[in-house]
């Protein structure tokens, strides 16, 4: 009986070590690094509002902002994750300024935020964002008549056809 083993060869995995061992300047690491941008899982809580941004490696008594603007509308994270270590070779961790903005479906206050830092994920509370949401009737006028239609948001309008 013959063991043999077979090992697959991955021509993705041959491109990708070429492009980060590559001194052309579109593929080296300082180019890569720029475009780091963290990944946000947003979700409502009942009355709440709570977004975890993944910043792993990030200190978040100094390169972390959290600001509301637009008339309490509008809710920035911003920052900067800093090179730890300048030093020769390949990196894949990508390194930079970012900025990731939510859209409130009510304006809040600041009071009404909170911010925690934990294991590399900093999670947003935005207390009562979705309090006052209620279904709406929007009335839908027609040639045939008119009919009533749930709905909800506070964008609830009156559709003429």
């Amino acid at each position: 009986m013959i063991n043999s083993t077979f090992t697959r060869l991955d021509p993705f995995a041959l491109v990708d070590d070429f492009l980060r061992q590559s001194r052309i300047p579109q593929f080296n690491d300082e180019q890569r690094a720029s475009g780091f941008v963290p990944a946000v899982d947003a979700r409502r809580e009942e009355e709440d509002l709570v977004a975890s941004v993944d910043l792993p490696g990030v200190d978040p008594e100094n390169d972390i902002s959290v600001e509301l603007s637009n008339g309490g509308r509008t809710l920035t994270v911003s920052g900067e994750r800093k090179i730890r270590h300048q030093a020769e070779g390949f990196r894949e961790v990508r390194y930079g300024s970012f900025s990731r903005t939510l859209h409130l479906p009510e304006a809040v206050q600041d009071s009404d935020i909170s911010a925690d830092y934990e294991s590399g994920v900093l999670t947003v509370r935005v207390a009562g964002v979705y309090a006052e949401e209620q279904p709406q009737k929007i009335r839908i006028t027609s040639s045939s008549g008119s009919q009533q239609v749930s709905a909800s948001g506070s964008e609830a309008k009156e559709i003429h056809q």
